[in-house]
């Protein structure tokens, strides 16, 4: 799987090319902690995605979080870490 830390203005999103299925995996903490300027990205998300459920829309998976290789200062650490 190739990582990469794409530049969105001054913020990073994470993200990982998987190879094999030919598809992106990016982190939409990331992208919730960007547009929304949150405190916490993830409470965020969650919330959003439950308010989604309750008016009946498919847009939210039933996975709760899943791992990228990536530190918390961005770096590839090789680790798969939840964030």
């Amino acid at each position: 799987m190739k990582n990469e830390l794409e530049q969105f203005s001054k913020d990073k999103i994470r993200s990982q090319w998987d190879e094999s299925r030919e598809k992106w995996y990016i982190s939409i903490v990331d992208i919730v902690r960007v547009l929304t300027d949150s405190p916490n990205p993830r409470k965020y998300w969650s919330v959003l995605k439950t308010r989604l459920k309750n008016e009946g829309s498919e847009l939210a998976t039933n996975c709760s979080q899943l791992k990228l290789s990536f530190n918390c200062e961005g770096g590839n650490s090789g680790k798969l870490r939840q964030q």
